[in-house]
């Protein structure tokens, strides 16, 4: 299974989110911690975006593969 720039950039922004929400309640900044929340949530939807892109596509690869053996053997 292959890795998109939505796993990659989701997952970046998702751990990026957990420090700021980390930073924000170290320095005692709440809009910070929201902040960071939010990146948070944000990333983890992309990440699973883009899970949801790569299992679509590995599944339609095996589909079509499937097809194409289909299709020889009945040519034999």
């Amino acid at each position: 299974m292959g890795i998109n720039k939505d796993q990659v950039e989701g997952r970046v922004k998702e751990a990026a989110g957990k420090v700021q929400e980390v930073a924000g309640k170290a320095v005692g900044s709440a809009a910070q911690q929201l902040k960071g929340l939010a990146n948070q949530v944000g990333g983890a939807t992309q990440a699973a975006f883009g899970d949801a892109k790569e299992h679509v596509k590995e599944t339609v690869k095996e589909a079509v593969k499937k097809k194409v053996k289909g299709s020889q053997h009945q040519r034999e």
